[in-house]
């Protein structure tokens, strides 16, 4: 059985296998004429995968593809002139920067950074604390949707004194977090809105 990664290797991939090999095909037929003729079928498969390709400014681009591919081997008469391998552009990868949530405790989410700002932040003390204990709730709820195994609230307390850089310390209070079986409950969400439903009717 032959696999890809014994098989030549593609120049533009986007146009797959069987375009690469009717251009090495191309290459060693003869006649002019009929160089020519191959040249502009395999232009019009191009055009196929491509529908984009058909206005003139893109037909330019992929006679242009057709020489890469060819790495500059086809001689042929085009409509457009013929690139100049010397003047090809050399594009460099710049490396892409994460957001700092998306490598540290990225299973919070970024609202959780937003509601610890807004909690450390707030002047009313009672409402303060009520905060970061809903913040404290919602982080175990998202933990445990990554990890349905049961979490122990130290550990969320230590992830939530590490976001907040040491501003929010929930280890010394005696308050309890919500139990893992009530926050992975799908029916307490329903038994919520009709209990609410209830109440302002």
């Amino acid at each position: 059985m032959e696999y890809n990664t014994n098989r030549f290797k593609l120049v533009i991939p986007e146009y797959g296998r069987n375009i690469h090999k009717m251009i090495d095909y191309a290459i060693k037929i003869k006649n002019r004429k009929e160089r020519n003729r191959c040249a502009w079928s395999i232009i019009k498969l191009m055009t196929y995968s491509n529908p984009r390709f058909k206005i003139p400014y893109f037909q330019h681009k992929l006679w242009n593809q057709l020489f890469i591919m060819s790495k500059y081997q086809l001689d042929i008469d085009t409509p457009f002139p013929k690139p100049n391998p010397e003047k090809k552009k050399i594009y460099h990868c710049k490396k892409v920067v994460y957001p700092d949530y998306l490598t540290n405790f990225r299973y919070y989410g970024k609202i959780i950074r937003n509601m610890i700002y807004v909690a450390i932040n707030c002047k009313n003390s009672k409402k303060k604390e009520g905060l970061f204990y809903a913040i404290a709730n919602t982080m175990k709820k998202n933990y445990l949707r990554w990890n349905k195994n049961i979490v122990e609230d130290d550990i969320i307390f230590k992830d939530l004194k590490d976001l907040s850089k040491g501003k929010i310390c929930l280890m010394n209070k005696t308050n309890p977090l919500l139990q893992c079986a009530y926050l992975l409950n799908p029916k307490r969400k329903k038994n919520y809105m009709r209990k609410k439903y209830e109440y302002e009717k």
